[in-house]
Formats: C-alpha cells, sequence, structure tokens
C-alpha cells in the first residue's frame, strides 16, 4: 500500500528531530474520517454483541453516552478487575545450585506417561521453549494447571543445553540483554522463576566486529552502558556523530514506543485497524510509520558509511537490512544497551527454575511428548491434543490449547486437513515466510580460557561491507558452492561467559559458530534419520564447518592444536531437535512486511480456531527476549488481563523500595 505525503513528512521529521507534525496528520484523520467510520460500521455489523441494540445505543450511532459509560466500566475491568499473576512475595532469594545431573534431569527431562497427566487441565502448551515455558508459568501463578508438552527428550527448546564427550554446548541462548537491575525484562524472569534465576553480565565490551578479510580487516567494538554505547562508537566514526545521534535517536523511540505496537495485538482487532486505517495512531507515535520502514532506506539517509551501514544492522537474524525494519534492528542493538547477561549455570537453567512454577499449581512439563495432532470438534473449537506414545496415541484434552512449535507447524501440520484448508487460515499464513536456516558448529577444547586466549566478548565477522549483496548473493548461491562463500558468521565461547563452567567441565572450554544457511541445500537428506544421513550428508556439513573454523582460527589461532570435539547442526538438525519447520531457529521470517503496523494488528496470539492461540518467537519478534513476550502477550489475551500492567506495578514498588532503602541508608550515614 502506497504512503500519502502525510505519511512521508512524518517520517522525514522523525529523522530531523523525532516529532511528529500534528497538524498534518490531524488533516489526514479529518480527510479519512468518513472512508474510516463507514468501515467500522462494516466490520461490526452482525455484532452479536451489538444484536438488537437500537441505533441511539449503538456505539457507532447516535448518542454514545451510555455505552462510553460501559466501555470506561468494561475496560478498567479488564485492566485492573483481574487477579494478578504477579507478585514481590513470591520472589525469594536464589537457593544453591545444583550441579548433580541426575538430580536436574528429573525437572527438565520428566518423560511422558499417561499417569503424570494431571487431572482437569486448564490448559496445554505445546512445545517447551521460552515462549511456551512463560505462557505456561504465568498462567499458572494465577492458579492454573498446565500442561506443558515437548518433542525432544529435555525441556527447553533453544534453551536447552547438551553435553558431548565432557562439552556443554548451548544451543541457541548466547547472551541476553535489558536485564540489568529493575528492568520490566529482569522482572518478568524473576517472576517466572520465582527469583531462582541469576545472570552474569558480560564484559562492557561485549561484542566486536570485523569487516573485511586480510590486509582490508576494519574491527569496531560495541561497549555496553547508557552513554558509552553512543560515545564509543562516535570516537570510532569521528565523521559521523550526526548520524550515530539520529540513529540512537531511533533506538530510543524504538524502545519506549514498541507497546504501542504491542498494544495493537491487545486491543479487538477491528478496533486496532480503524486506528491505523485513520491515522490515528500517528498522533500518538512515530513508531507505526517507522516500524514499516526498510534499514537500508533509512540508514542510506543518514551516512554513506558502509562500515556504519553494518554496525547499524550487525545482529543478523537471516534477513538483508533491505528486507528487515528498521525498528526491529534498532531495538536488537538497544537490547543490550545497558549490559550483555548470561544465565549462570548454563542455558538450561532458564527450564529448570521455571518448571517447579508450572508444578506448583498442579501442572507439569513432560519432554518425549510429540503432539501429532490438535483435536477439534464440530463447532470448530480445539479441545485438546493427540500424543504419540509408542505404537498408540494418547488424547489429552483442556478448554484451552496454546501453541509454541511456530504459525506453519501449527497449522499446517497439527490442525485437521479440513481446517487446514479454511480462507482465515490461509490468510495468517499469507502473512508470513518461512525464516531462513541455519548451521551451527560446536567445538570443544582442552584448555583453560586463559590458556586458549578467548573472552566473553561476542564475535560477527563479515567478508565484505555490502550485507544486503552479500546476503542475496550468498542466498542465491547453487549448493555447491555455498560452502566456500560464506559471507558472515557469529562465534562465541559459552565456557568464558559462565562462571560456574569452570566447576562443572575443568580445564574444557567450548565456542559455538553460527551462520544463516538456505534449507534446500540440505533437502535432499530430508526424509534420511539423525545420525543416520550418511557420508555425503557428513562430508557436505564438514565443508561449512571447515571454512567456518578456519575463519574462526585467524582470530584465535591457538584453537586448532586445542580441538578434541566437533559437532555440526545443519536446518534437519534444528527440524529433529527444535522441531522447527525448515530449521528456522528464528521462526518464521522477520521480514519488513511482517512488521507494517497493520500485519502486527493482524498477527496476534489468538487465532481463527476457538480456544486455539500461538505462544513465542511469531507473535512479536525473535530471539529469548521476544519469545518471552511473546508468551506475556499470550498469557494477556487467554486471561483476558494484560498483565504487563501488572510488571509496570511491580516495578514502580521496587523502584519504590530502592528509594527507601537508599534514604534509611542516607540517615544512617548522618
Amino acid at each position: 500500500m502506497a504512503r500519502d505525503m502525510s505519511d512521508k513528512e512524518i517520517l522525514q521529521m522523525e529523522l530531523a528531530q523525532l516529532k511528529i507534525e500534528v497538524s498534518t496528520t490531524r488533516t489526514a484523520v479529518s480527510v479519512n474520517c468518513k472512508e474510516t467510520m463507514e468501515w467500522v460500521e462494516a466490520q461490526t455489523e452482525g455484532d452479536p454483541l451489538l444484536k438488537g441494540v437500537s441505533d441511539d445505543k449503538n456505539p457507532y450511532k447516535g448518542d454514545k453516552g451510555a455505552w462510553l459509560v460501559i466501555w470506561a466500566g468494561g475496560t478498567y475491568w479488564y485492566l485492573f478487575g483481574k487477579p494478578s499473576p504477579f507478585s514481590l512475595e513470591s520472589v525469594r532469594p536464589p537457593g544453591p545450585r545444583e550441579f548433580d545431573q541426575r538430580k536436574r534431569d528429573k525437572v527438565i527431562k520428566q518423560g511422558f506417561r499417561v499417569d503424570k497427566v494431571p487431572q482437569n487441565l486448564d490448559a496445554i502448551v505445546i512445545g517447551s521453549g521460552i515462549g511456551g515455558l512463560t505462557v505456561a508459568a504465568t498462567l499458572a501463578k494465577v492458579g492454573k494447571k498446565v500442561l506443558v508438552l515437548e518433542q525432544h527428550d529435555q525441556s527447553g527448546g533453544c534453551c536447552h543445553t547438551y553435553v558431548e564427550k565432557g562439552f556443554e554446548f548451548d544451543v541457541g541462548l548466547h547472551y541476553i540483554g535489558q536485564l540489568h537491575e529493575n528492568s520490566l525484562l529482569r522482572i518478568a524472569f524473576d517472576q517466572i522463576t520465582e527469583g531462582q534465576l541469576e545472570f552474569v553480565e558480560l564484559d562492557q565490551h561485549f561484542d566486536t566486529i570485523q569487516i573485511g578479510e586480510g590486509e582490508d580487516k576494519r574491527e569496531y567494538t560495541i561497549f555496553a552502558g547508557k552513554t558509552e554505547m553512543e560515545a564509543h562508537l562516535k570516537n570510532q566514526f569521528p565523521d559521523d556523530v550526526t548520524a550515530i545521534e539520529t540513529f540512537f535517536n531511533i533506538m530510543k523511540v524504538s524502545a519506549k514506543k514498541t507497546h504501542y505496537l504491542a498494544s495493537l495485538k491487545l486491543i479487538p482487532q477491528w478496533l486496532a485497524l480503524f486506528l491505523l486505517k485513520s491515522r490515528i495512531t500517528n498522533l500518538c507515535s512515530s513508531i507505526f510509520t517507522l516500524s514499516g520502514t526498510g534499514a537500508t532506506d533509512l540508514v542510506s539517509t543518514l551516512t554513506t558509511n558502509k562500515d556504519l551501514h553494518i554496525i547499524f544492522s550487525y545482529l543478523f537474524y537471516g534477513v538483508p537490512p533491505k528486507d528487515s525494519s528498521v525498528v526491529i534492528n534498532a531495538l536488537l542493538l538497544h537490547h543490550y544497551k545497558r549490559g550483555a547477561y548470561y544465565p549462570k549455570g548454563g542455558a538450561s537453567e532458564i527450564s529448570y527454575h521455571i518448571i517447579p512454577v508450572i508444578q506448583k499449581s498442579g501442572g507439569n512439563v513432560l519432554v518425549r511428548a510429540p503432539v501429532t495432532q490438535i483435536l477439534v470438534n464440530k463447532d470448530g473449537a480445539a479441545y485438546g491434543v493427540k500424543v504419540n506414545k509408542g505404537q498408540e496415541e494418547v488424547e489429552v484434552h483442556a478448554p484451552v490449547i496454546i501453541s509454541n512449535c511456530g504459525l506453519f507447524t501449527t497449522f499446517q501440520k497439527l490442525l485437521p486437513p479440513e481446517i487446514q484448508t479454511k480462507p482465515d487460515i490461509q490468510e495468517r499464513l499469507d502473512m508470513m515466510k518461512h525464516g531462513r536456516g541455519s548451521l551451527l558448529v560446536f567445538s570443544g577444547f582442552d584448555g583453560t580460557q586463559e590458556e586458549l586466549g578467548i573472552v566473553s566478548t561476542n564475535f560477527w565477522l563479515y567478508k565484505n561491507n555490502d550485507m544486503d549483496g552479500s546476503m542475496e548473493g550468498f542466498f542465491a548461491m547453487s549448493k555447491e558452492e555455498a560452502p566456500d562463500n560464506i559471507p558472515m558468521m557469529f562465534i562465541t565461547f559459552p565456557s568464558a561467559k559462565d562462571p560456574t563452567a569452570k566447576t562443572r567441565h575443568p580445564g574444557k572450554s567450548c565456542m559455538t559458530i553460527l551462520t544463516m544457511v538456505k534449507y534446500e541445500w540440505f533437502e535432499e537428506w530430508t526424509e534420511t534419520s539423525v545420525r543416520k544421513r550418511g557420508d555425503d550428508y557428513t562430508n557436505y556439513k564438514m565443508k561449512f564447518a571447515n571454512n567456518l573454523f578456519d575463519w574462526a582460527c585467524t582470530l584465535f589461532p591457538k584453537l586448532r592444536e586445542k580441538l578434541v570435539f566437533q559437532d555440526v547442526a545443519t536446518p534437519l538438525t534444528n527440524m529433529h531437535y527444535l522441531g522447527s519447520q525448515r530449521g528456522a531457529m528464528y521462526s518464521a521470517e522477520h521480514n519488513l512486511d511482517r512488521f507494517h503496523a497493520e500485519a502486527v494488528a493482524r498477527n496476534r496470539c489468538s487465532t481463527p480456531v476457538k480456544n486455539l492461540f500461538i505462544s513465542g518467537q511469531d507473535v512479536f519478534s525473535c530471539g529469548i527476549a521476544g519469545a518471552l513476550h511473546g508468551g506475556l502477550l499470550c498469557a494477556s489475551t487467554v486471561l483476558g488481563h494484560i498483565v504487563y500492567i501488572d510488571l509496570l506495578f511491580l516495578k514502580k514498588k521496587l523502584k519504590k523500595q530502592k528509594s527507601r532503602k537508599m534514604a534509611r541508608l542516607v540517615k544512617k550515614l548522618e
């Protein structure tokens, strides 16, 4: 849909001084008002809530006074009239760390059996990734009995780890931001783990970006800090100070106003679309325009420095900057502005500490429980699932079904065929594209962090500074060309980030390398079994692995002689262990179309199937934090209560507590 001049003017004003030209937007609103109100009347025609309501009492026709009172009362009840799942009292000091793997396995590897399924369930969650565990724990904290079903042999999804030859590798969690004291994300983690999950902050220099090869290499460093991140970049790009200031203003707007976008998913869809079509949303914030703006288009107006273009979009997730939203790229960088963190004890600590919260209300988390179908009754409502147990299928029933296994898996694999073909299901599917696959190389070394010269800093390597061209060219390559032409990769050292690793795995270090690949390059082996895919498959994936490892050794030459273990995960590996469609770790593609405001409003947790809801990365955005927010949005939808308001109240209480504590301390010092 083409943007009119008022939209362009808004964007120009955003780039210049990040303000909305209200008069311009009001003109757009008044011009479109009649047309939009006609559209709203059409949308609400036949609404059962309005059946039998005379025109003078219809909120869209005639006198609205009485209905405004009802609306205000209903809104107050929706926001404040329901019990909060969160409380300060539920958080307790972290207990002693459990290192006995057998005891941990009793929590995170509890296998599916019929006798372990709780009776009278309130909800079933398919998939135990962070999105599924978050919604399950939130529901549990208001007394709901929730069963989480995981197809793999351990819970956690991308937050699980695996141990091989004495080395422990995290498969999807590399580092998390916005976990500083009293941050909303930190409060959310504290609530769903009851304060038992601890995080370690990485060095202030948490990321290094290397662009180019050989003598043409340029290296840039990213520092955490409320003011330090911006100041440090200005020191490295002294000719682009204005561009950096403008981009950091965009980061600020994106971070402060993203909740406006999320709100579109929580209010009735017709209302969200009305606010967007009438351009009333543009009176509130420029975020609705920015979210549909391409990253390359925007940063190209700020600077011609291609290296800086990379810096503004270096946190890759499989989408070239030209096809990605500038808001998402800005949010990713802002995410680490106040520091980068890693779970103390490793990524599996997340599921290990969330599961007891779910069990406390009578629920459970069971693994080796592949769901084969979502049960839908003749009225089109979901009422349970089928679970594959050996040679038989077991039905488990609940009034609410939540899928955390991705939109494509949910709609194309789990729904009955007659439901899959319905137009409203196909309409939701048409809004999304399959995400890119990923390839990971897990390497184990005999040697300590000090002996190998490795650090907690992460490394992002690019062959050149044309990210759009590199990615487009790479994904257009043949299967044979691809392994020798990898344009980018990410390197991280989990053992260097977790201080407990030295105790748990003494004398050993590990490294994870990640890059994006095409599923089609591995498609011919789809029908083969894991670990039995044949020599051709092994040789092919090792071509990628060897090139990536050689590239890593240009930074850390001591690694080569200390390598004692290596494992390679392809899109097929991710399909098997994570259950991700086409091996896409970040689920559906995070392209620009997905983040246009209208698409955001339509892509919500509720689905065309009654009682079926979506959680996780496909709700809003990718990553651990994105999936967790997907879980909170889903919980808000299921409960009919915006749990973010409860988190904000807690944040305010914690701030007051800290102020009182500081006041008492000052008084003592006096």
